[in-house]
């Protein structure tokens, strides 16, 4: 069947939280440091979009996409990406990434902007550099993981009226 990526229904929500939180808990990529429990449908609901990545009736991976600011700034998105752990190396972040930076555009988004990739995660930054994402920046010490120990935060930003994936 292969592995697709569509919008989020209700009947998702679930399964995304349990992909979301196997990241948060983790400690290593996202802010969060509280997992998703009964909110997680809210959560979801309040973002511009969401994608899931699907293979064979099962979610293995999702975005989300918001707005990073507001008012003179809120051409400029944001978003976040997980694949579950046991389907990482099959190329559904770059489908999960090729697919909101259309959505983005789609939405009168101008600018993706990402504000703290952990610097130790080099799947994800390998990834960003490949699509065409721009490094604009470096927070040192900008992320606390999981063990307490400060790492550096890369901020990436892809131009989608300047670029086509």
């Amino acid at each position: 069947m292969g592995i697709t990526v569509r919008k989020y229904t209700e009947a998702d929500v679930d399964a995304m939280a349990q992909v979301w939180n196997e990241v948060v808990a983790d400690g290593s990529a996202f802010p969060q440091d509280s997992v998703l429990s009964g909110d997680a449908g809210e959560f979801f609901a309040s973002q511009s979009m969401c994608g899931v990545a699907e293979e064979d009736g099962r979610i293995v991976g999702m975005y989300i996409l918001h707005p990073n600011n507001v008012g003179r700034c809120g051409h400029i998105c944001n978003a976040s990406y997980v694949v579950k752990s046991t389907e990482r190396g099959k190329g559904i972040g770059r489908m999960l990434v090729t697919d909101c930076i259309m959505q983005a555009r789609e939405l009168g988004f101008r600018i993706l902007q990402f504000n703290a990739v952990v610097a130790s995660n080099t799947a994800a930054i390998k990834l960003y550099d490949s699509i065409g994402f721009e490094r604009i920046g470096t927070v040192k010490g900008g992320f606390r993981n999981a063990a307490g120990i400060y790492e550096d935060i890369i901020l990436f930003c892809y131009y989608l009226l300047l670029r086509s994936v």
